[in-house]
């Protein structure tokens, strides 16, 4: 029964994320709720996240919504940048960040709610390419090593906001770069033990069905399809985060 529920959250986790990010929202309490040491729940939380961000990447890819010779920069950056966020957080205490994220997340939902033709269509680009690289791909790549919720969102704003895509297309480019800081950010979590593979393959495994669901959803339904999930997602997390920071 609990193999079951693992495969079942990780596949509703699965849809949800690779539509508008929060999966962990999901798949985190879960992981608690069965006894697993705190940081043992987030390394199987990274596992099968990887597996769900890298099926929503391969199937974005697949779709040619997202060229991935195009995302071989911002990969690395976001590397990076989780490997850097992932080795501090062992060092500083994120109490401050938890309580800034909430009110970030807020300012997202109004922005989109209130903007509705935000992300429709392409824009011009507001700044170059390899700015947009190196600052967002150590920024929000340091973000999900050294915290983490709402990784996906900031990622696709940043893409809308900044290089003007539509939002699609910024969701598609926001899984291959998430995928990215995940793998880093697993990598540690391995080596140091933290990882009951069971529960993650388990959980991995309905995160690649429930990604490959949701990311058909947004291919072929596209913006008007993600603006209510992606709303009601951020300001879900901005609660649990306001509620339950811990």
């Amino acid at each position: 029964m609990q193999l079951l529920l693992l495969f079942a959250t990780g596949l509703v986790a699965g849809f949800v994320d690779s539509i508008a990010g929060g999966g962990g929202l999901i798949t985190l309490p879960v992981l608690l709720s069965l006894g697993l040491d705190p940081k043992k729940a987030l390394g199987t939380n990274k596992l099968q996240a990887t597996c769900g961000s890298g099926s929503a990447a391969w199937h974005y890819a697949h779709a040619k919504t997202v060229p991935l010779k195009d995302c071989g920069r911002g990969f690395v950056f976001s590397l990076i940048g989780a490997a850097l966020g992932t080795m501090a957080v062992q060092r500083l205490d994120p109490t401050a960040l938890k309580r800034a994220i909430p009110a970030l997340l807020i300012v997202v939902a109004l922005i989109v709610l209130f903007r509705p033709q935000l992300g429709n269509t392409d824009a011009p680009p507001r700044i170059p390419r390899l700015w947009f690289d190196v600052l967002f791909g150590l920024g929000i790549g340091f973000y999900d090593g050294f915290f983490g919720p709402g990784t996906g969102t900031f990622w696709a704003m940043a893409y809308v906001m900044f290089l003007g895509f539509n939002l699609t297309k910024a969701t598609g480019y926001s899984k291959v770069v998430n995928f990215a800081s995940n793998l880093s950010s697993l990598a540690f979590f391995f080596f140091s033990g933290n990882i009951y593979f069971a529960a993650g393959i388990v959980m991995g495994a309905g995160q690649i069905l429930g990604a490959k669901l949701g990311s058909r959803m947004v291919i072929t339904r596209g913006t008007k399809f993600i603006r209510p999930i992606f709303i009601t997602v951020v300001v879900a997390i901005a609660l649990k985060l306001l509620l339950y920071p811990t």
